[in-house]
């Protein structure tokens, strides 16, 4: 994969700083009006609890039948799974079935939890406010990526790139069937020039071909002012079956990802975040696919299994994936003309290494025979390396790891 141009999808919406309407009437602004409260009342759903979180978010519980998944035509009648058939062998060192311990809270939690939690039956999820719609460039893209961009591991022109404005620092895969991927991922609050800016650290699960129907299964943390209306570092997911086009979304904005958990809310904040030279924090993710059922699973650190994706959802991915990838990204807007200062992981470069640098450690994929182990011949790929860059190594206690990031714009990164 040599001089390969590796263009990686997450690209997010470029959400406009006005509203995502311009009407020239009393009648158009009062449809406005009525199909965003038409939106929120869709998303929103009737609470059984409701719970106001220190950074300003609510956090709605909701039944577990009522939640937004089953708006969707192809999972209207789905009986839910309240727990997968399979774990992948290998995990927790053996033991496969996760307890809900309380340990794993105090390595990261989220801010909610210091203000109440969600009873049994019901799942937690962030409300969704009238100012997130409005940020949004159309109620259609409210909460989706964008739908140019593929995570092309082709050759492609330099000024194909500077227009997509997406940068990445990554490791990843190909060239064998995947049914899975884990890391750790150590957990930042990256600074973000533009609120059209965002920057994630991420596993992408992808499959197929990266024409108009790639298939994609997406977890880790972003910041996304556009998105969340704050700099806040929160856990994330997105899916999508045809490139970004009209399927999909992050965390539960759309129908589709069926969530099981009461504890953890997707789209929520991660508190807390590791400081530069400072205390360090991660999170651990493990997405895998059920053997039996075919749905795809994302686990939460080593106690909390959040939900899955319905094989249903999905072409390529209803089989297996063809890539994986791990690492950051960010979106470089080139304000005033000049590189983006918005940083990815800590906004320092992999030399600086532990307690300086961000990293991901522990990378395994899932195989065929349902094992997690260590994947082969990891490639890496950055467009500016004097930017943000990558560096992959492997050792005993890490497995196989990379530092990351960088600070944007610099003498050597105009």
């Amino acid at each position: 994969m040599a001089g390969h141009v590796h263009m990686v999808a997450s690209f997010l919406v470029v959400f406009l700083i006005t509203p995502w309407t311009h009407a020239g009437n009393r009648s158009s602004l009062s449809q406005q009006k009525l199909e965003v409260k038409n939106h929120l009342k869709n998303l929103n759903k009737p609470p059984v609890k409701s719970i106001k979180s220190p950074d300003g978010d609510i956090i709605d519980c909701v039944h577990i039948t009522h939640q937004p998944a089953f708006d969707h035509p192809l999972i209207k009648n789905h009986k839910i799974q309240m727990r997968p058939n399979f774990y992948p062998e290998g995990l927790l060192s053996g033991s496969k079935v996760p307890s809900n311990s309380e340990e794993e809270s105090k390595l990261t939690t989220q801010l909610w939890h210091l203000n109440g939690r969600c009873p049994e039956e019901t799942i937690p999820i962030r409300r969704t406010k009238k100012n997130d719609i409005l940020r949004a460039n159309s109620l259609e893209r409210f909460g989706k990526k964008r739908p140019l961009a593929a995570p092309q591991p082709k050759n492609a022109e330099p000024d194909l790139i500077s227009q997509s404005g997406h940068q990445h620092a990554i490791v990843y895969v190909e060239g064998d069937k995947y049914y899975g991927a884990k890391a750790t991922i150590n957990v930042w609050e990256p600074k973000i020039q533009q609120p059209n800016e965002f920057s994630l650290s991420q596993i992408w699960i992808l499959g197929g071909s990266f024409g108009e129907d790639l298939n994609s299964i997406e977890a880790g943390w972003q910041v996304s002012p556009d998105l969340y209306g704050d700099n806040r570092t929160r856990l994330f997911t997105y899916w999508t079956s045809d490139a970004y086009q009209a399927t999909g979304c992050y965390n539960l904005l759309c129908s589709g990802f069926i969530q099981i958990n009461n504890q953890i809310a997707i789209g929520a904040s991660i508190y807390p975040v590791s400081g530069y030279d400072g205390s360090q924090y991660d999170i651990s993710l493990l997405i895998w696919k059920d053997p039996k059922e075919g749905n795809w699973w994302i686990q939460f650190g080593n106690s909390y299994v959040l939900g899955y994706w319905p094989a249903s959802l999905f072409s390529y991915l209803a089989d297996s994936a063809t890539m994986i990838e791990w690492g950051g990204e960010i979106v470089n807007s080139e304000f005033d003309g000049q590189h983006s200062t918005t940083q990815m992981g800590s906004g320092h470069f992999p030399e600086e290494g532990f307690g300086k640098a961000g990293y991901f450690k522990n990378i395994q994929i899932v195989d065929g025979s349902n094992n997690l182990r260590p994947p082969k011949d990891l490639n890496t790929f950055t467009e500016q390396s004097n930017c943000y860059n990558v560096g992959n190594d492997n050792d005993g206690d890490w497995g196989n790891y990379f530092f990351y990031g960088g600070p944007g714009r610099n003498p050597n990164c105009p």
